[in-house]
């Protein structure tokens, strides 16, 4: 099951990302991507086996960003490339079924990629500008998801991502994608898990939780 909330975490140290990883299952996120960037590898496997350790207590899903052979390490529950990491098919065959692994996407085409390449979910945006990203790819708007969902015409859950707040919920879900990922947004206040659970009909009492077993 694709979480209908993704949170992605934010700091400036890897402490505050564990705090921040902390703060979030506190106020009942049931998926948290582990996003360190500019840091070394082994900066990343200390940092994710902390938040796998408070995952696991919560009982909610880790997603590591990037680093699939960390993600195995750790036992999160899966991966997510991004267009210059390593490819999904890769990643896939390594980790095998039981973990999930998602990619980025910024058009159709991407899209379709990732679908050939047998990814379990797309994190499609940006949705509009976003300071969280650098290089960012130009903007989707809700009349780009819309052409982009209508063209796949498949099966597979498309994560809006970039610069989303509460108020744009109710209209993103109108365009037929799964769920949307939200970093800034939570990160400023922490108490918005909830009502982003709401709005999009998600939540431990209406998902069914993902657990490896």
């Amino acid at each position: 099951m694709i979480s209908k909330l993704q949170y992605i975490t934010q700091g400036s140290t890897p402490e505050e990302h564990i705090e921040n990883v902390q703060k979030a299952c506190s106020y009942g996120a049931e998926w948290v991507q582990l996003r360190l960037k500019d840091v070394d590898e082994g900066t990343v496997l200390e940092a994710a086996k902390e938040a796998r350790a408070i995952t696991s207590h919560f009982q909610t899903r880790l997603i590591i960003n990037d680093f699939y052979q960390i993600a195995k390490e750790v036992k999160a529950d899966g991966v997510h490339l991004g267009k210059n990491d390593t490819c999904p098919a890769i990643a896939k065959k390594y980790l095998g079924d039981l973990y999930i692994v998602g990619g980025t996407a910024n058009t159709l085409d991407d899209c379709k990629k990732l679908i050939d390449k047998g990814v379990n979910y797309i994190g499609l945006g940006p949705f509009r500008f976003t300071e969280t990203k650098k290089n960012l790819s130009p903007v989707l708007g809700v009349d780009g998801y819309e052409l982009i969902i209508d063209e796949l015409a498949k099966e597979i859950p498309i994560i809006a991502i970039g610069g989303i707040t509460l108020s744009d919920v109710s209209l993103l879900l109108k365009t037929g994608i799964h769920g949307i990922a939200i970093s800034s947004e939570i990160t400023q206040s922490f108490s918005t898990i909830p009502a982003f659970h709401t709005l999009l009909k998600a939540g431990s009492t209406l998902e069914k939780v993902y657990k490896l077993s």
